[in-house]
This record gives structure tokens, C-alpha cells and sequence, in this order.
């Protein structure tokens, strides 16, 4: 009777929710606070360095869709010269990308919307960021948080700062599909996200 109750005690404590394996972005390199990404465009590409230590939830968020591929044949559909260009939302045909759940907002994590730093897009409301994402293509300190919430930015780019800088002199218009103004003509298609091997 005994032997049956304790094989009974840990079946139940195998099945245990606790031993389940993490799908949140946090089981990506779980060791490594700067993972870094390369992100493939029809432009050509970008590295950027992550930093989970200043960012955790964010890098995270970002890392989860990196790793379900989601942000494969996206596009950067928001370009605004000296400021910022932004994608990872829709697909060449603008239809949206399905989202997890909205994040909080990190943006009092100390890094700041300097040039060439990549931050969460979000609505007007602060913890609204999911799976958009923007360069810095300038020093943007309206973006960092003072009495309002800021945009949280959470990594730089390391390699192919160039590539953005190109971006960020497309000729654009406005796209009906959209309602939006500043949409690249010609699409700017991220190709394939890949987590490179630790340093």
C-alpha cells in the first residue's frame, strides 16, 4: 500500500507543471545576457547585440518570435528619414502577423533611443509592444521616458549599420492597405532571423 502511494506521489510530481519546458524566449541561450541576432533583408544584413541584463522581458519577447521564425517574409513598413525605420508586423501583401501577448514596458531600463539602437514599437498606450520593432536612425531622446513612458530599447546593432542607414533613405508613399503615410515602395523584406553561436 505504501510502495503504490509513493508511485503514485511521483507520477504526479513528473506530470507537474514545473517541468515544463519554457517557450517563452527564455530558454534561448538561457546563459547569455548579450545574444545576438542576424537578421537577413533583401537589403542585406544586420547583427544586432541584445542586452538581456538592462532588458530581460523585452529580449525575451524578441528572442520567442526569433526562434518560432514569426518574423520570417515581414517587412519594414514604416520608414521616416532621420528618425526611425520600423517592421516586423506585416507581410509584403500588409497583412498583419499574428501576436503573443503585449509586454511590459522596460523603457526605464537605462538605454536610450540613440542612433543605431533597436526598441519596441507600441501603441500610445505603454505596455502595448508585441512583435514590432524599430532602429534608432538618429538620436531620438523624444522616445526615451521622462514624465511619460518611453519606448524601451533594448539592444544595438553591431554589424550593418549601413544596410539601416540605406533603409532610411527609401522613397516612400502613402499605402491605402496601410492608411499610413512614410511605406516603402519598393518592399523591404526581412528574409530570415538567425540566433548566432555565443562569443
Amino acid at each position: 500500500m505504501l510502495l503504490s502511494l509513493l508511485t503514485a506521489i511521483m507520477l504526479i510530481g513528473s506530470s507537474s507543471p514545473v517541468m515544463a519546458k519554457k517557450d517563452d524566449g527564455s530558454q534561448v541561450q538561457p546563459d547569455n545576457y548579450y545574444p545576438r541576432v542576424k537578421i537577413e533583408t533583401t537589403m542585406g544584413d544586420i547583427v544586432v547585440e541584445l542586452d538581456r541584463r538592462r532588458a530581460p522581458i523585452t529580449v525575451n519577447n524578441f528572442l520567442r518570435y526569433v526562434d518560432k521564425r514569426a518574423y520570417e517574409d515581414t517587412i519594414f513598413h514604416r520608414i521616416v528619414p532621420g528618425f526611425v525605420v520600423q517592421g516586423g508586423g506585416y507581410t509584403a501583401d500588409f497583412n498583419g502577423k499574428s501576436n503573443f501577448p503585449d509586454i511590459f514596458n522596460e523603457s526605464g531600463n537605462g538605454l536610450t533611443n540613440d542612433l543605431h539602437t533597436i526598441a519596441m514599437a507600441r501603441q500610445s498606450d505603454p505596455h502595448t509592444a508585441n512583435r514590432q520593432f524599430f532602429f534608432n536612425v538618429n538620436d531620438n531622446s523624444s522616445l526615451n521616458p521622462g514624465r511619460d513612458w518611453g519606448y524601451a530599447v533594448f539592444g544595438v546593432i553591431v554589424e550593418g549599420e549601413d544596410i539601416v542607414d540605406a533603409m532610411s533613405e527609401v522613397e516612400t508613399e502613402y499605402s491605402i492597405r496601410l492608411n499610413a503615410n512614410n511605406v516603402p515602395i519598393e518592399p523591404i523584406i526581412i528574409k530570415k532571423m538567425t540566433v548566432l553561436p555565443p562569443l
